[in-house]
């Protein structure tokens, strides 16, 4: 008689049930690290293009009233382009391609999936504390909007 016997099939399954298992929780944890890493690189893009437009307002290529802090009023303006003021020919400058959306955007429902990608992040303006970072007239700095524990033990909407 060939074959297997259904004692080797169920040890056979039971030993990759088993393996599985042991499998799942490193899966997550390589899933989380890559979010980790994606979020911190986005977080850094974000605010070095929130730099750059920064020193270009200083410069003088970006136009600003007297009481305006030099940082964008939106975040999309990073994105969309601003008339450098000092071009003849009114060429704008970009800050960045697009705008990274949060890996660890909370994505419960259909909308939130969908929404825009400056959206996923929480909004500091120069006039908030860093405490306690609030909306306001400019985007001094972004955040995660995420309640969740990073890796680390620290909240990611305080990174």
């Amino acid at each position: 008689m060939r074959g297997f016997s259904y004692i080797e099939i169920i040890i056979t399954v039971a030993i990759l049930a088993l393996l599985a298992t042991a499998a799942v929780p490193y899966l997550e944890l390589t899933t989380t690290r890559q979010k980790e890493a994606d979020l911190n690189r986005n977080l850094r893009e974000i605010r070095e293009a929130i730099d750059r437009y920064k020193r270009a307002s200083d410069e003088g290529h970006i136009p600003r009233l007297l009481e305006d802090s030099g940082y964008p009023k939106r975040l999309e303006d990073l994105s969309d382009g601003i008339e450098d003021a000092q071009d003849p020919k009114k060429n704008k400058i970009y800050f960045l391609r697009r705008i990274p959306r949060d890996p660890m955007y909370p994505t419960e429902s259909e909308s939130a999936e969908n929404a825009p990608a400056a959206k996923t992040w929480g909004k500091r303006s120069y006039d908030s504390p860093p405490d306690q970072p609030q909306a306001g007239k400019d985007v001094f700095d972004v955040y995660s909007l995420s309640e969740q524990k990073g890796l680390n033990g620290i909240l990611y909407n305080q990174w």
